[in-house]
């Protein structure tokens, strides 16, 4: 047997053994591609607001916060969020799943008319990596899905090079690389397998290659060694739990100039943070940090906070408002407010700012390329796996390869069904002509 008719039963095999995770993962993928911005658009009844007229002064979010305490006194906001958008609500964020939105120039509050959209890409996530399995079982689902789509990274590998031509010309090449009209459903899958293929299948192996650290901790563990970190067991390095920003740490405590002294309006940060990052698409403020280094900005995939950002949170706020809070014995917890600015690169990368609550200036300013070298790369990997981290192009690639994906599934099925179960039938002998 030759190497390449046993890379074709090694291809042929792990296919239809991967087959039903892969499928899922590619038909899931196609959806997730632009989650935040389906999310987003489903929910605009409440994320956006009517554009006021020239001069409207907006509320001070003192002023919003009140509104929303007295609409939603079960409101327990532990972010806010602001986008560079004057038709964009206010967002006040509590965890990862919950906001309410609040007009910045009347105070009224909203929350979606439906979450359906946002439900159902939740469940697409589920799917995407646990096989929708939950409580005990989802480890396992993880562990399924996971070495499935190490199996997807090798039919990806092993198929550019089954595809190669043995004669190298354009004649031999045109009818692998682009769609041409069959006579039977065999030929037309066969044609479908390798022209889908050979354009999806660089893409296709970015995206498992850089789901691996998401899957398995030895991922990590592999990326912290090519870089020559210390190995953490495949968890984030100290320090670095943003995205593309490090994720907040220890409240910063700022001690009161003087007895009397009284924090700055919270619209004294934000000045603070607009005027560091003239550039800024959104901010969201948190105030203090959590004790154990848990309470920094997180990056995920299917909340239902506003699109450029997700819900922060911080452990240990137990208030209903977020106006910095005093600590006699340490001084007060310094805010953090995360900056997204449209020129970040990768594109998912922020700055973290931790600001002064008595005179506005910057105690500590953190970023993508303050993080260890370990970090960064996973920063990278964890957002070319959506494509989020060079933007919406890379978004669009990634979901036309997941769909890609689909119909080489579908297609090397087919192909295999008719190999084992349906033979192709031989033509019928031809009736000799009577003399």
């Amino acid at each position: 047997m030759t190497f390449r008719s046993a890379l074709f039963w090694l291809h042929l095999v792990a296919g239809l053994i991967a087959a039903l995770s892969i499928g899922i993962m590619c038909l899931t993928g196609v959806a997730l591609a632009f989650e935040k911005e389906l999310v987003a658009w489903a929910e605009r009844d409440a994320r956006r607001i009517e554009a006021p007229p020239p001069g409207t002064p907006r509320l001070t979010l003192a002023q919003l916060q009140e509104k929303l305490r007295a609409t939603r006194p079960d409101a327990r906001p532990t972010g806010i969020m602001l986008q560079n958008d004057p038709r964009a609500a206010v967002a006040f964020t509590a965890g990862r799943s919950e906001a309410y939105y609040v007009n910045p120039y009347t105070g009224e509050v909203r929350q979606p008319a439906s979450t359906a959209m946002a439900a159902f890409l939740r469940t697409m996530t589920d799917w995407h990596r646990y096989l929708a399995l939950g409580g005990d079982h989802r480890d396992t689902g993880k562990l399924i899905n996971g070495s499935c789509n190490l199996a997807f990274c090798f039919l990806a590998v092993s198929g550019l090079y089954l595809w190669m031509p043995r004669t190298w010309s354009w004649r031999a090449l045109r009818p692998l690389i682009w769609f041409r009209q069959n006579a039977t459903a065999r030929a037309r899958d066969f044609n479908w397998h390798n022209a889908i293929g050979f354009w999806t299948a660089p893409v296709l192996i970015v995206l498992t290659l850089t789901a691996v650290p998401i899957s398995f901790r030895w991922g990590g563990s592999v990326i912290n060694t090519l870089v020559g970190a210390p190995d953490t067991g495949g968890a984030p390095a100290p320090g670095g739990r943003g995205p593309g920003g490090p994720g907040g740490g220890p409240a910063v405590m700022v001690p009161p100039p003087n007895a009397d002294a009284s924090p700055l309006p919270l619209e004294a940060v934000l000045a603070t943070a607009q005027r560091e990052a003239p550039a800024w698409t959104t901010l969201t403020l948190r105030l203090g940090g959590a004790p154990d280094g848990r309470g920094g900005p997180r990056e995920g995939r299917g909340g239902r906070p506003p699109e450029g950002g997700e819900a922060t949170r911080d452990p240990t706020a137990r208030r209903s408002d977020t106006s910095p809070t005093s600590a006699p014995s340490k001084g007060v917890a310094a805010p953090t407010v995360m900056v997204r600015e449209a020129n970040a690169w990768p594109r998912t990368a922020s700055t973290t700012l931790v600001v002064d609550p008595f005179t506005g200036t910057v105690v500590r300013r953190s970023g993508y390329r303050d993080l260890p070298a370990a970090q960064q790369v996973r920063s990278w990997t964890r957002f070319l796996h959506t494509g989020e981290a060079v933007g919406w192009w890379g978004q669009l690639v990634a979901g036309l390869a997941c769909l890609g994906g689909c119909f080489l599934v579908y297609t090397g099925v087919a192909l295999s069904w008719r190999r084992f179960v349906r033979p192709r039938q031989t033509e019928p002998a031809a009736v000799p002509a009577k003399a």
